[in-house]
This record gives structure tokens, C-alpha cells and sequence, in this order.
């Protein structure tokens, strides 16, 4: 890896760290644009060090490699701020594609860790109680929490007042409410409404 980052003109490596220890104490003093990390290191673990980066508001964004893809590693991770999240599959080539990306502000994740992310949101969105509404019915719930009525919301939003009718029934469903009152207090409950 270290070869592969040398060898690219617009990269300049600062360091290769054998434990998170020397890693976390090196991105402290240097402030690399990018740290690479080995998700599995002595003295820290990679995500130790990024929680360090993250609680210490450091300016280096994080690139974690593992050989494990666990989502609900991952989905802490990206919570935490790691700029990648990679398989040790991907080719030097792509790992050094990625960090120049992640050093341009991006959010990478591998092929593979993409869909059990997905999996893993729902799971906790499901498992915390919350309901993830869609982007439509978060606009006909903040508008009926405006006090707009379903033909004023249909204009508004341009639709059908049969539209908004089915709108409504979808976020009372999700919910678990029966009204347009309940369905207002429930999405300032779980904060979909400020």
C-alpha cells in the first residue's frame, strides 16, 4: 500500500505506523489530509483511532480497511466520520482512487459494504421504533403540521387531493397514529418536525 500512495505524484506519504498507538500520535503531529487504517491494529484498533480523531475535532479524514465487513461496524464508523470504509480485496490502485477522493471531502464505501449498510439502517431504524418516512410524506407532514388542509397541501405540492389523502393514510400508518393531530405530536416526537 505504502508503494502504491508513494508512486502517485499528487500524494506525499508522511508515514507508515505499525500499531494505532505510533498511527494516532503521528496524525496528531503531521495532520495528513488522509490516514489509511488497518481496522485490526495492536495498541488501538483503527476504529479507536478514529473515534480519537473524531473526539479530538482533527482535521485528517479516516480511511478504514478490513478483511471482516461487519455492518454494524461499519455503519458506527461512518457515524463516527471515516471518510471509507474498504474491503483489503480492493486493488492498491482503487484504495489510492479512494483516498484522493476522500481527501476532495467524499464518502466511499466498497460495493459490498454498500448493501448491508442499507441493512443495517433499517434494522436500526426498525429495532429504535423509528419509521423512515419518505421524502414526500416528511413534506405533507410538515405542512400538515403548518395547518394546511389536504386540498392545500395538493396545491401547494401540486397533487391530486386523492394523492395527498393517500399520503396521509401512509405516514398515519407509519406512525401508528389516526389522525392528523396524533401524526403532528408523533413527528415532533421522533423529530421529523422542529
Amino acid at each position: 500500500m505504502a508503494r502504491a500512495v508513494a508512486q502517485r505524484p499528487e500524494f506525499e506519504l508522511l508515514g507508515q505506523y505499525e500499531d494505532g498507538r505510533a498511527a494516532l500520535e503521528a496524525i496528531r503531529q503531521l495532520e495528513p489530509a488522509v490516514a489509511v487504517l488497518d481496522v485490526q491494529m495492536p495498541g488501538l484498533s483503527g476504529d479507536q483511532v478514529l473515534n480519537a480523531v473524531a473526539r479530538d475535532e482533527l482535521p485528517t479524514r479516516v480511511i478504514l480497511l478490513t478483511a471482516h465487513l461487519d455492518s454494524t461496524v461499519v455503519y458506527e464508523a461512518v457515524a463516527t466520520g471515516a471518510g471509507a470504509y474498504l474491503s483489503k480485496d480492493m486493488t492498491p490502485g482503487r484504495i489510492c482512487d479512494t483516498i484522493a477522493a476522500v481527501a476532495r471531502g467524499e464518502v466511499v464505501l466498497s460495493p459490498e459494504i454498500q448493501s448491508g449498510l442499507a441493512g443495517e439502517i433499517v434494522a436500526r431504524a426498525a429495532a429504535d421504533g423509528r419509521t423512515l418516512l419518505s421524502p414526500r410524506e416528511l413534506e405533507v407532514l410538515r405542512l400538515t403540521a403548518d395547518g394546511l388542509s389536504g386540498p392545500e397541501i395538493g396545491r401547494q405540492l401540486h397533487l391530486s387531493p386523492e394523492t395527498v389523502k393517500t399520503h396521509l393514510k401512509s405516514l398515519y400508518d407509519k406512525l401508528g397514529v389516526r389522525d392528523r393531530a396524533a401524526a403532528v405530536a408523533e413527528g415532533m416526537r421522533r423529530g421529523f418536525l422542529e
